[in-house]
């Protein structure tokens, strides 16, 4: 199968149906290798779309690797596994230059890390210390990576898909807020249905394991993040995404009741922004020309869950993100025909 070509330039519907088309297909292939787990696909292909990072919280042996690496194959991107330990260094991502003979002399050679590649699998990113996870924050942020006061492009497109292991804690070093930031998604990968399972019995244990087909390429998946920007976000649906991130910072006036009470800290600047392009990706998968309000709501809990901290009462009474974005949900106004 060869890679889809999507019309263009302009949002029209022959655009449209071209971006959802290739959607389809993409997970219609990435269901051959992987089985069940259709939120978690579903984020993860919307947030590619968006052009943003996930972080993937599960439980060993749920496919977290398998579905990142068949992502890879099917839209024909370099895939690159970098296993978090202890004593990962800087370097052993970004690259290190190495001395050596060239033209009868010596000089620097930059050799590239891993981080050079267009899906980068940050696996078990808490097991490293501090230095070496923020090895990723100019990479994430800015698309570059600068070493020996070298500035240099990273591959486009470009993704870090990072996982975390929720059981095992002892000696792991939990990713700063501003690290998480710059995750435009935090999703939770749980255990599959009994009949879904009874299927990846199936199709692991026996035969020759399948292999995906591509599906789409690098320069058609950058088309597509293109008119993922490009779908338009009516005012009141705009004003009403601010109101429902600036609702989750207790300092704010707007901010309820049980925000104040159960937040330390609420969304960042970047979580509007994050929220905004998501539900733009949204649409434009569903094969929509308009942002609509349950765009927004079904974003907001992989947007929002890693960027709002609870505070020591929050933790008393075993209330996390999730609850307190489902409250907000309830109790921010919808906007109104005047809006």
């Amino acid at each position: 199968m060869s890679a889809t070509a999507l019309p263009r330039p302009g949002v029209g519907h022959e655009r449209i149906a071209a971006l959802r088309a290739a959607h389809d297909k993409v997970r219609h292939e990435i269901g051959t290798i992987v089985v069940g787990q259709e939120q978690v696909v579903s984020d993860v292909l919307a947030s590619f779309f968006a052009g943003g990072h996930c972080l993937i919280t599960g439980v060993p042996g749920l496919a977290k690797t398998l579905l990142i690496s068949t992502l890879g194959k099917v839209m024909d991107l370099n895939f690159r596994r970098i296993q978090f330990t202890p004593d990962l260094m800087p370097s052993d991502i970004i690259g290190h230059e190495l001395l050596r003979d060239q033209d009868g002399g010596r000089a620097l050679e930059f050799v590239k890390g891993p981080i050079f590649s267009n899906i980068v699998l940050a696996d078990e990113i808490n097991r490293t210390p501090p230095k070496t996870q923020a090895a990723l924050l100019e990479a994430m942020q800015e698309r570059q990576v600068t070493s020996g006061g070298i500035t240099r492009r990273l591959d486009s497109p470009f993704f870090v898909l990072a996982t975390q292991n929720p059981v095992e804690q002892e000696g792991t070093y939990p990713l700063p807020l501003a690290q998480q930031d710059r995750f435009m998604f935090s999703l939770k990968i749980g255990y599959p249905s009994a009949p879904d399972e009874v299927r990846i019995l199936d199709a692991t244990t026996a035969g020759i394991p399948k292999q995906p087909q591509v599906v789409l390429g690098a320069a058609e998946l950058l088309d597509a993040q293109q008119l993922v920007r490009a779908i338009p976000v009516a005012d009141p649906i705009a004003r009403y995404l601010v109101r429902l991130v600036a609702s989750s910072r207790p300092e704010r006036p707007e901010a309820p009741d049980f925000v104040r009470e159960l937040v330390a800290i609420g969304a960042s600047l970047r979580g509007s922004q994050c929220l905004l392009l998501a539900a733009r990706a949204r649409a434009a998968l569903d094969g929509r020309f308009t942002v609509g309000i349950a765009d927004v709501q079904a974003m907001a809990f992989p947007v929002l869950r890693h960027r709002i901290v609870v505070n020591f009462r929050a933790d008393a009474t075993r209330t996390d993100a999730d609850a307190i974005i489902t409250q907000l949900l309830r109790s921010v106004p919808l906007p109104q025909v005047e809006d």
